[in-house]
């Protein structure tokens, strides 16, 4: 157990004294480029930002602790939309615009959500499912609402007519953001002051149990988790220098972490990417942005390696490359190492820890395994199942952790908080083991957790959604290994009639889940392994699936 003292003192009381710092003294200079091109200063994103703020106070009386929803790609609203909320002392719920109806449903009910905020391509989406929500409040954005006016409305205009946006809308009343930002620039009010215990996000994870679960990060969950970068990257960080491509979406927390609060708390440039996948154009932006700071997934720099102009890039200003979200596959950062001279660190975080729980050293110059050293103040214990500790090198156990970035519990799981939290300790359902040095090795994720580009996709949902088609009697999901995007979702299902198609089921799949939780695979399988009380033993899958060779992964 690290010997860390939790007590941490942070510079400023919220997270809306932050911001007002960094918008002074940064105010000239480029807080944004957009995935279009168009820079944006720190004065503009803050005339923007208190617009929004006020408007949701005087326009839509919300009161402090109220919710509101982000539907939000990395555009440009999305800085306007974090900043403008949290000043307000409203309490934000990212909801990733790829989630199906069904999904979106559940998170905008579960959080309470009374407001939302959507970009237009995805509206249909809540137009099927709002009158069954708490939220009376609804603001759309197009893309081009925040872009010089000729190539705004070019842009909105293409859109509409690529992506047939706006149709199928039922709803009524909404506001459009620009006259949610007109009407807040007329009307002023002094927000509320944020206390550092306020809850900031709601950060939705689906927990051990497979359940999605809204994590609590307050002001000083947040905050405390910035300065705990600041001491682990800070050496090479120059104030009001720094530029980064923020590849993975705001919406997830180890980027609105460090993407986008941490590069504000330093004045630092941020580069707005919407489509990570199209490589070519990612690897363009790179070589015109020039970035020194660069954060990812494993496979985002595995496709990257593979590009063949990725290799003729200029490198020599690049100070920082972070890995997170998935392991770091050791090919993959050899490949890495050898075509920039960089290496990418490492981390370990959990949406629950505002994520950041372990990082590797700076200096460090090859490839470990490692999950590297718990950050400054944080505790961590490997316990056993007794949960006793454990001190033994490389004898496994679970990861419990504590530190003034750990949220205090999940939105309205009492049930939950009693199985993951103890005396402040949270029980990650990760198995690691010590190594020498005080370094940690992850040896399996949460048990039957799936990791897909990055994103949590957890079987329950899968298998939930897979059992209520009429010729499925039951079915278990597990992660299979892909190049690609690390794993991705294998189901084994029992049938009730043999007509029943792998395709036919993954095309109903796709009615009710987001792309990247779709099963890849499907086996159809005379009946699943469970336990003497009719669990199934999706760990009796998964080695079933390593120890044999597949010819077949359709199982048809």
């Amino acid at each position: 157990m690290t010997s860390n003292d939790e007590h941490m003192k942070v510079p400023f009381r919220s997270l809306s004294d932050m911001f007002t710092h960094a918008f002074s003294m940064y105010f000239d200079r480029p807080m944004i480029t957009t995935h279009f091109g168009v820079v944006y200063t720190y004065g503009q994103i803050n005339a923007l930002a208190t617009s929004f703020s006020s408007f949701l106070l005087n326009e839509l009386n919300m009161k402090k602790g109220d919710r509101i929803a982000f539907v939000m790609p990395n555009i440009q609203q999305m800085p306007v939309l974090l900043v403008g909320a949290i000043r307000a002392g409203i309490t934000v719920v990212n909801v990733n615009p790829q989630y199906t109806s069904r999904e979106m449903h559940y998170q905008l009910l579960d959080a309470g959500a009374t407001a939302i905020v959507i970009l237009e391509n995805f509206a249909d989406k809540l137009s099927e499912i709002i009158d069954y929500t708490m939220v009376k409040n609804v603001v759309i954005t197009r893309l081009g609402d925040m872009m010089p006016p000729v190539k705004g409305f070019f842009l909105n205009a293409v859109n509409r007519i690529l992506y047939k946006t706006g149709r199928g809308v039922k709803f009524r009343g909404y506001y459009s953001f620009r006259r949610a930002i007109r009407l807040g620039s007329k009307s002023p009010v002094d927000p509320e002051s944020c206390d550092p215990g306020d809850i900031a996000f709601l950060q939705y994870t689906g927990g051990t149990t497979g359940i999605p679960k809204g994590a609590e990060l307050s002001n000083y969950n947040l905050l405390a988790n910035i300065e705990q970068a600041l001491l682990e990257y800070g050496s090479v960080l120059e104030k009001g220098e720094e530029k980064i491509i923020s590849a993975l979406p705001l919406y997830h927390v180890f980027a609105l972490t460090i993407n986008f609060l941490l590069i504000t708390r330093i004045g630092g440039h941020g580069r707005l990417v919407v489509d990570p996948r199209k490589i070519h154009s990612l690897v363009k932006i790179i070589r015109d942005f020039r970035p020194t700071i660069l954060t990812g997934v494993n496979t985002l720099y595995n496709a990257l390696t593979y590009d063949r102009n990725f290799s003729k890039l200029d490198f020599s200003g690049l100070k920082l490359v972070v890995g997170g979200g998935s392991s770091i596959q050791k090919s993959v950062a050899e490949r890495w190492q050898n075509l920039t001279g960089t290496f990418i660190l490492e981390g370990y975080g959990m949406t629950e820890c505002s994520p950041l729980v372990c990082v590797g050293p700076i200096e460090q110059k090859e490839y470990t395994g490692n999950i590297g050293k718990p950050t400054a103040y944080t505790q961590i214990r490997i316990v056993d199942d007794s949960g006793a500790d454990i001190t033994e090198i490389d004898k496994p156990g679970e990861l419990w952790i504590k530190g003034p970035q750990v949220s205090k519990g999940y939105w309205n799981r009492e049930s939950d908080n009693e199985q993951c939290f103890t005396d402040g300790w949270f029980h990650s359902g990760d198995i690691g083991v010590w190594k020498e040095g005080g370094f940690i090795r992850l040896v399996d994720r949460k048990k039957d957790m799936i990791l897909v580009s990055g994103f949590n996709v957890y079987p329950n949902e899968i298998e939930e959604v897979v059992t209520t088609h009429m010729k499925v009697v039951e079915a278990a999901a597990i992660g299979v290994s892909d190049r690609g995007s690390g794993e991705r979702v294998k189901v084994f299902a029992v049938r009730s009639d043999s007509s029943l198609t792998a395709e036919e089921l993954i095309n109903y799949c796709y009615q009710y889940l987001a792309h990247y939780k779709v099963p890849k695979y499907v086996e159809f399988v005379d009946s699943l392994p469970k336990s003497n009380v009719g669990k199934i033993l999706r760990a009796k899958l998964r080695e079933r699936e390593k120890s044999r060779k597949a010819d077949n992964l359709n199982g048809e």
